[in-house]
């Protein structure tokens, strides 16, 4: 593919897409481009593109990739990102053991207060704080995607490394395994939705019988953790 025969726009999007891919690879696109709709790869003929074309396309080069971030790729293959993006909520001052019995939760997110990113396609992070009487959003985290990074899903774990729990809208296996490495619970959401509204719930899981993993990252005691298993096992 020569670069006189391939548009600026189509190009940008093609890297865009690229730098979405677990290991960021835009030859590894290209190759799947080339046999789904042919090169040089246009508007026109990128429109005619569905997941599944994605998925089967040169001998299943992208067949590992979960569904949600094929859709994501897509999105941006069509050119259907350039939506405004909501700016996030406003953060609010917090200090180093201002919560007592708090977790520290970190929402994938593509604008606004929404949980709605891939893991390793979010735009940014949405850290809470969240205890048994208040949430607090403590920072917003964006990723920074100006340079080659060759361990993305390592990367991107290290940027919310503080925190305990991770709620994605969708998450894949090696991903998964970094967060987890990290010592981070991840937890997928796909229906999405607002993100306060999902640490409103979790603040009314810490209040009343949090699971063991959850009260282990509150700093419950191991006896106060032995408590509530023996309680779940009477229930």
């Amino acid at each position: 593919m020569s670069n006189d025969t391939l548009s600026d726009d189509i190009a940008l999007r093609i890297g865009l897409a690229a730098r979405t891919l677990p290991e960021p690879d835009p030859a590894r696109l290209i190759r799947v481009l080339a046999d789904a709709v042919g090169l040089p790869p246009t508007a026109t003929t990128l429109d005619t593109l569905r997941v599944k074309d994605l998925k089967q396309a040169a001998d299943g080069e992208l067949a590992d990739l979960d569904a949600d971030l094929l859709k994501s790729i897509l999105a941006i293959l069509k050119g259907e990102t350039g939506q405004t993006v909501a700016p996030a909520p406003p953060i609010k001052p917090y200090v180093e053991g201002d919560m007592p019995g708090s977790v520290r939760v970190a929402c994938a997110s593509n604008g606004g207060d929404e949980l709605d990113g891939h893991f390793g396609a979010a735009r940014h992070f949405l850290v809470y704080q969240v205890s048994p009487d208040e949430v607090r959003l403590i920072d917003v985290r964006e990723v920074d995607e100006s340079g080659t990074v060759e361990d993305k899903n390592g990367q991107r774990a290290a940027l919310i490394a503080d925190c305990q729990v991770l709620y994605v809208a969708s998450i894949g296996g090696p991903a998964a395994a970094k967060v987890v490495k990290a010592d981070i619970h991840p937890i997928k959401d796909a229906a999405g939705g607002s993100a306060r509204e999902r640490m409103v719930a979790l603040q009314r899981i810490l209040g009343e019988k949090a699971p063991p993993w959850l009260a282990k990252a509150m700093g419950q005691s191991p006896e106060e953790r032995v408590r509530f298993i023996r309680s779940e096992d009477a229930a």
